[in-house]
């Protein structure tokens, strides 16, 4: 398979005391710290009052980061396909539904049902956005952001149009903390396009390959970013976007797959 070109039009970042993206180059270039309050939440603008206040926490950070993304790249959110992915989707939401059918099934809540399904905060970006445009949710376990990146850029090149992408997982809680562990919230978004731009952030090739490859290693400095799975998955690519580095980084994409990003200022 050839490599995809795609460019970074506009970058959205959010974990707990890190706000955006021009604060996480800071923390990724250690100029501050990663830790913040951990029981933070954003309160994206993009979502109406009544929304902001319903929606769970999954929405709020994945809407938070889109919303950040999009502005940046000064492309209105009602005409860009998106593709929301996420290894876990809502864990809090999916531990109290389960705790509920243990204890009295007939108290289960319609309201969290219908937010626990796994396209729950790109349904809530699309109407929220008015935006009629294709919205796709992926989950492919520790390979999610690979394949997330990967799917938004065969659909740049297919429709030769941006695409938004947006990465995220939440805490997880209950006894899902001892089979998909999380340790905090974290929400990536990339507005990705098929052409540069003076204010590209970074340029990538990405290829597909079929052979297993070890991924690229993050320093052990990140500790705290580690502890969520997709921002584990993320933080090598990251790490050189923020740096400014040229260099190639290998994600885990699957079982004995990888993705290969060479990354460009």
């Amino acid at each position: 398979m050839d490599r995809l070109m795609v460019h970074i039009e506009g970058i959205g970042f959010w974990v707990p005391g890190i706000a955006d993206w021009p604060a996480a180059k800071h923390a990724l270039n250690g100029e501050i710290a990663l830790t913040g309050d951990v029981g933070a939440k954003p309160s994206p603008a993009i979502l109406p009052p009544t929304e902001r206040r319903r929606a769970p926490e999954s929405v709020l950070i994945a809407a938070e980061a889109a919303g950040q993304a999009c502005a940046m790249a000064a492309r209105d959110p009602a005409t860009l396909a998106c593709v929301f992915t996420s290894t876990h989707g809502d864990l809090a939401l999916t531990d109290a539904m389960c705790a509920t059918l243990a204890s009295d099934p007939r108290e289960l809540s319609p309201t969290r049902f219908h937010n626990s399904v796994h396209n729950a905060p790109s349904g809530y970006w699309t109407v929220a956005t008015h935006c009629h445009a294709s919205a796709t949710a992926i989950s492919a376990w520790h390979g999610s952001f690979a394949a997330g990146l990967l799917e938004a850029a065969i659909e740049v090149h297919a429709e030769r149009n941006p695409v938004l992408l947006v990465a995220y997982d939440i805490a997880a809680r209950g006894p899902l903390v001892e089979v998909a562990p999380s340790t905090l919230p974290f929400a990536l978004a990339f507005v990705l396009s098929a052409e540069s731009s003076a204010s590209s952030h970074a340029s990538l090739r990405i290829r597909h390959d079929a052979r297993a490859a070890n991924a690229t290693g993050v320093p052990a400095t990140f500790a705290t970013l580690l502890g969520n799975p997709m921002a584990a998955q993320a933080l090598p690519l990251l790490l050189a976007i923020a740096q400014g580095r040229t260099t190639e980084v290998i994600m885990e994409s699957g079982k004995d797959t990888a993705l290969l990003v060479e990354v460009a200022p």
